[in-house]
């Protein structure tokens, strides 16, 4: 993709607890802290700014392995993502389950200022240890792109982020990774680790949005976090529901990966 200029983004990660197979009670909780989110950032950053608010992979639903089970909220969680958006005036990136033929699929959809949806990611890595690849199936279209204030912005969701190759074959035009999570309280060392490596390795930014509390018997303890492009930590959460707030800047990302040219010594 074509950069169109330079721009600036205000990103939350929205940090919650997702009731597990309760999308009725998850939306509920989600409302008051996206319109703390966007109240937040309007106010850090002004009306100019573009504003993406992130909820966590399967925000609605947690993350069951009844999958055609909360394939049906499908149309309920899109409307309540659209309509969020609608009213806040915000980009909206949600993670759903999304109906399909012979498995649904584990979703993230960006939802414009107007309510309409901008696209969707269909999660590739799937989550064999945990069960997910018997009651998922894989998304095969390329990691979508999009264009917010001139920020490229890709989602990619939870498992991917143990997959570098994924995140470095995008690098060059990727301004901002948001990584939508449903990541577990044992393995939380990886989780962010992993993340930084990601922004380190691809000179970029990285947004990883987790989920608080239990559920399906798991234990989340959140530790969402906005990492700059050279790997230092913007903004961090811990295990309560809360906000990760920061500025996106393409200008960093230029400037980062002009000084030390990383990107370009690749030979892979």
């Amino acid at each position: 993709m074509t950069r169109q200029g330079g721009g600036q983004l205000a990103v939350a990660g929205v940090q919650l607890d997702c009731l597990f197979e309760d999308p009725a009670k998850s939306m509920n909780l989600a409302a008051p802290l996206l319109e703390a989110a966007a109240t937040g950032l309007l106010a850090a950053y002004g009306s100019a700014t573009p504003r993406l608010l992130v909820l966590p992979e399967l925000f609605a639903t947690g993350f069951s392995m009844q999958a055609q089970a909360m394939a049906a909220h499908h149309g309920a969680i899109a409307d309540f993502c659209r309509d969020q958006a609608q009213r806040l005036g915000v980009h909206l990136l949600a993670g759903l389950v999304e109906p399909g033929s012979p498995r649904p699929r584990n979703c993230a959809a960006l939802f414009g200022p107007d309510g309409a949806e901008r696209g969707r990611y269909r999660k590739r890595h799937l989550f064999g240890f945990g069960g997910e690849t018997g009651h998922y199936a894989p998304g095969t279209d390329a990691l979508p792109v999009f264009d917010l204030g001139g920020v490229r912005v890709r989602p990619l969701i939870c498992y991917d982020l143990r997959f570098v190759e994924e995140f470095r074959a995008i690098a060059d035009e990727t301004d901002l990774y948001c990584v939508l999570a449903n990541w577990p309280e044992p393995r939380w060392e990886h989780w962010a680790i992993l993340l930084r490596a990601r922004a380190i390795e691809c000179q970029a930014y990285v947004l990883g949005v987790n989920r608080v509390g239990e559920g399906g018997g798991l234990r989340y303890r959140g530790d969402s976090a906005l990492i700059g492009p050279f790997g230092e930590l913007l903004s961090t959460a811990s295990a309560a529901p809360t906000l990760v707030l920061g500025l996106v800047d393409v200008g960093e990302v230029a400037a980062v990966r002009a000084r030390t040219g990383f990107l370009r010594d690749r030979w892979l």
